[in-house]
């Protein structure tokens, strides 16, 4: 063989070495690939939210507790130790003079200007309202008569001194005249201290009166 013949089959030689070299390395390095994909696909499964959304944030958080609430605790009863911090209007034992002493509603536990009068008031200025007159939603319901010497219609402003409360109603039932003998029903919503407040156009007249129940 001549010299030329051997180098020749010489570079055949290494090139096919080098092509097989090529392909074992391919393979091994798709072989190496193939194992990184299958261990990063291992894992949880995925809940059903979304990454980032609400529901996998909870699914990740774990259990939840509702912390429990504190109910609102009702109002407490009034007392007579409440009634003590009232500054009520104490009746007079007498009235308005002339017809009134017959008329008036209550001329015997009044109160006055000279102008207009209310009657009914409780002794001591505290209405301590048995049962009979507590109604269904627990209001008490209470009659006052009045006396007019200034014409006009009756008007009942009220509102509670010590607390907050829904407002009084007041019933004036018409057909009594301009002057003279007005009777009327206030409803107080709540115990309490309750300011009273009559008019008659420009003329008016305040009372303060505390409201307790007894029990039956």
């Amino acid at each position: 063989m001549s010299d030329g013949f051997v180098s020749a089959g010489t570079d055949r030689m290494k090139n096919a070495v080098a092509q097989a070299g090529s392909v074992r390395v391919c393979s091994v390095m798709l072989a190496v690939a193939l194992t990184l994909a299958a261990c990063t696909s291992v894992g949880p499964p995925r809940t059903s939210g979304s990454e980032g959304s609400p529901q996998a944030a909870e699914a990740s958080a774990g259990p939840t507790f509702t912390p429990e609430t504190t109910p609102q605790s009702s109002p407490s009863p009034a007392t007579m130790a409440d009634a003590e911090q009232c500054l009520v209007t104490l009746p007079r034992r007498t009235g308005p003079p002339g017809p009134a002493r017959q008329e008036f509603f209550g001329w015997s536990s009044s109160y006055g200007n000279e102008k207009l009068w209310v009657g009914g008031l409780w002794p001591d200025g505290v209405i301590v309202a048995s049962p009979d007159f507590v109604d269904r939603h627990g209001r008490v319901e209470m009659k006052f008569g009045w006396w007019r010497k200034v014409s006009g219609r009756l008007e009942i402003i009220r509102r509670r001194l010590d607390a907050p409360a829904p407002p009084l109603l007041a019933n004036v039932p018409a057909g009594y005249g301009a002057t003279g003998f007005q009777s009327s029903g206030v409803t107080f919503p709540t115990e309490g201290c309750w300011q009273v407040t009559g008019m008659v156009r420009q003329v008016s007249l305040v009372f303060v009166t505390f409201v307790i129940k007894r029990g039956g």
